[in-house]
């Protein structure tokens, strides 16, 4: 098997550390009560279900407009433990 070009490497940090940012932030959505529901007369567990999924669709939203800024401090820190490795 080849092993993956400079390029590559670059495309599947970016991508690891845009997808590691969206989960931080949804699981700060989450802690903020987006998505709770209160209701007596719901189906709890599925709406957790959906309100997981809705809370993930938000959070890849704003990384892909520019999030917090920690997508850049999780690449910054592949790329150097990948050239502290190599």
């Amino acid at each position: 098997m080849a092993r993956p070009s400079g390029a590559e490497k670059k495309a599947r940090a970016l991508d690891a550390a845009q997808k590691l940012e969206a989960t931080f932030l949804a699981e700060m959505l989450k802690s903020t009560g987006l998505g709770a529901q209160k209701n007596s007369l719901s189906g709890e567990q599925t709406e957790d279900h959906f309100a997981s999924f809705h809370r993930q669709a938000i959070a890849d939203q704003m990384v892909k407009s520019g999030g917090i800024g920690l997508t850049e401090a999780f690449y910054r820190a592949m790329m150097e433990a990948q050239n502290d490795g190599e």
